[in-house]
């Protein structure tokens, strides 16, 4: 009987112990709905009858000053020709012969002078602004003076003459230690199945480096002995302050990595975004991993942790009697010894890159979307190594990626509507860069023929500033006279001034069209259109809106490639703002950025999406605005029934429209 009651109180202690715990989880449940209201309405995706502002008055970078709409022109007035002086008559002539609109509006800003300096610390982006549309202006002379009678075909988009530029083979030769002096070994035409290059030189010998995610500054413990270096193809850059793309990187090293193994790893960088990581360590095969060319990915070496037992004699003897003894695993060494000579190989194939070192097959990495063999137009080696010479063979001596009139398709079908006296439901601004032809064209092709576009409900346009290269600029002007969907604005482009875009796209949509909403977006965004315009028709009438995928209490970068210092934004936190790829802002929103920008009240920022966040927060704290979020605005690539999606490449747009024309919203992620 003891032990029954001794067992029953245990068992009325545990159902005490789990209501407390039951108790103690409601409370605290009942504490976030209550309590964290704003980050359950913004972390749901609400349908938008439902939408609360919740932002409404709240500012993260402190009371924010009302500013009222300070502007010389009445908003309301009827649309009247943009008045340009002799600064703008090429804007002017652009606009008669058809080939697209110049914007004129953003540039009398910054050309005409300024009484005073913008609010903030934003004098390093100013400058800089003013000076991209000084330089933008004589590239946009040079451009303007090429005339139609030259034809498209006699525009190369690269530099330098035509075929005669592209030899068949290239070298570079002699002692270079690219860990201090990187060279580059530039490739005209790119590169083509079956061409090649060899790299020979010697890695360094392991020297010590220390890391700060493995022991505290000043411990011992935190530093390792590191051996590694890097061979990339490299593309074009679109825009100053931009990156070239890797379109390989193939990463050996031998020492250093995380894994505390040798292992080679291969990626590439797009929009300065890093992929999915190829690495291979040594280990075997599987038999149902796939394959490049019929080469596997990753061949299989010796580890030093692996010890080769002979098999006993018994089962060898069997072996024997039942048939023939199975082949021998051959396991060389890592390719890639410290101080040693090698000879590395790198051939383009049908379907990927295949790596050798001393003639012996090593790796083979699948070509990934968004580049072409042709765009590889720079070679480099660099890290722990001494490069001794590198051969560039079967190269091609044309570049048809690069030759305009096999990138666009000159053909009324792909021309945009004209513009109609009527209101429309969205204008859609394309942010692009002056050489992403094929993006355009592949946007063209896809989301751009839906409907509610053919029929002009729904408008789009591209964004484009002006490039270095006058070739580029002039391919450009005959690419927005044909298509009629293109705004070149004359300024030059660097990766920091997107926001002027951004302005240039509000200012477009509030003096060229009659539109209740507004939507901006990438050259690689793929929007179905049919989906966002249902979405807003559930919005209420003249209700303020920003929708996207929002970010809130996203803190900045204080160091590496995208660091903010403190005199660029000197809170701790950015305002919630929706991710660049693609959002939507209601008309009024459009409207306060002109008018702000037109009195010189508009605060900028090197972020378009963080500015326009800045903006809408600013303008919240006297107009109520809807923040709606959803994770449909897909910011890292695809997702199932996405509204948006990123990073597609040419290939992909076209595939994601060929499921769409299927009744499918499903993605397209070829590796």
């Amino acid at each position: 009987m003891k032990r029954s009651k001794s067992r029953d109180s245990l068992l009325t202690r545990r159902r005490k112990f789990l209501l407390f715990v039951l108790a103690a989880a409601l409370l605290y449940f009942l504490f976030i709905a209550f309590k964290f209201r704003l980050f359950l309405d913004v972390g749901l995706e609400l349908p938008l009858d439902d939408v609360r502002s919740g932002l409404h008055g709240s500012s993260y970078l402190g009371a924010a000053q009302e500013r009222k709409l300070e502007d010389g022109r009445n908003l309301d007035a009827p649309r009247k020709p943009l008045e340009h002086d002799a600064l703008y008559r090429g804007s002017d002539q652009a606009i008669r012969e058809g080939y697209g609109r110049i914007s004129g509006g953003v540039m009398r800003q910054y050309m005409r002078g300024r009484g005073r300096q913008r609010r903030g610390n934003f004098s390093e982006l100013e400058r800089m602004a003013q000076e991209a549309w000084a330089v933008g202006l004589k590239a946009w002379e040079e451009a303007d003076n090429y005339h139609p009678s030259d034809g498209l075909k006699n525009t190369a988009v690269i530099e330098g003459n035509p075929a005669s530029s592209c030899p068949p083979s290239m070298s570079m030769s002699g002692d270079v230690d690219a860990a201090s002096s990187e060279q580059v070994l530039f490739l005209p035409c790119g590169l083509a199945v079956g061409s090649s290059f060899t790299v020979v030189g010697t890695p360094h010998t392991a020297h010590k480096e220390y890391v700060s995610q493995l022991g505290r500054p000043g411990e011992e413990n935190g530093t390792v002995l590191v051996s590694q270096f890097m061979v990339e193809l490299l593309g074009l850059k679109s825009v100053e302050n931009e990156d070239p793309p890797k379109i390989l990187h193939f990463n050996p090293r031998l020492k250093g990595d995380w894994s505390e193994k040798p292992v080679i790893e291969h990626n590439t960088c797009y929009r300065m975004q890093w992929g999915r990581a190829h690495r291979c360590n040594g280990d075997a095969y599987k038999d149902d991993d796939e394959t490049v060319d019929d080469f596997v990915k990753c061949e299989s070496w010796e580890h030093e942790d692996i010890t080769n037992l002979k098999e006993p004699k018994t089962i060898s003897w069997l072996k024997r009697f039942i048939g023939r003894a199975k082949k021998p695993e051959m396991r060389w060494p890592f390719p890639f010894t410290e101080g040693k000579l090698f000879v590395l190989t790198i051939q383009a194939g049908i379907e990927g890159y295949h790596i050798y070192v001393g003639g012996r097959h090593i790796s083979s990495f699948p070509y990934r979307t968004g580049f072409a063999l042709e765009d590889a137009t720079g070679l480099t080696a660099k890290g722990d190594v001494d490069v001794h010479s590198v051969y560039a063979t079967s190269l091609p001596t044309i570049h048809p990626s690069f030759s305009v009139q096999q990138v666009l398709v000159m053909s009324e079908r792909w021309k945009a509507p004209p513009l109609l006296q009527s209101s429309v439901e969205l204008f859609i601004g394309i942010l692009s860069a002056s050489n992403h032809f094929s993006e355009r064209m592949a946007i063209r092709k896809t989301w751009m023929q839906y409907p509610a576009i053919r029929t002009s409900t729904v408008v789009a346009r591209f964004f484009v500033a002006l490039s270095p290269r006058k070739e580029v600029n002039a391919a450009l002007k005959k690419e927005a006279e044909y298509f009629g969907d293109v705004v070149i604005l004359p300024f030059m482009d660097h990766y920091d001034l997107v926001v002027l875009k951004t302005i240039a796209i509000c200012e477009f949509g509030v003096q060229n069209l009659t539109t209740r909403y507004i939507m901006k977006c990438d050259d690689d965004t793929f929007v179905r259109v049919d989906v966002i315009v249902r979405r807003l028709k559930g919005v209420a009438p003249h209700a303020s809106l920003y929708m996207g995928n929002l970010n809130i209490l996203h803190r900045p970068l204080r160091s590496g490639k995208w660091a903010v210092t403190f005199e660029e934004w000197p809170e701790e936190v950015y305002p919630p703002y929706a991710n660049g790829p693609g959002y939507i802002i209601s008309n009024d929103i459009a409207r306060f950025v002109v008018s702000q920008h037109a009195n010189q009240s508009l605060r900028l920022f090197k972020m378009e999406d963080v500015s326009m966040g800045m903006w809408v927060e600013e303008l919240n704290t006297t107009t109520y605005i809807q923040y709606s979020h959803s994770w449909r605005f897909c910011q890292y690539g695809c997702i199932e029934n996405y509204y948006t999606a990123h990073y597609q490449s040419p290939r992909q747009m076209l595939c994601l429209w060929e499921k769409l024309s299927r009744g499918v919203a499903q993605c397209c992620n070829f590796r």
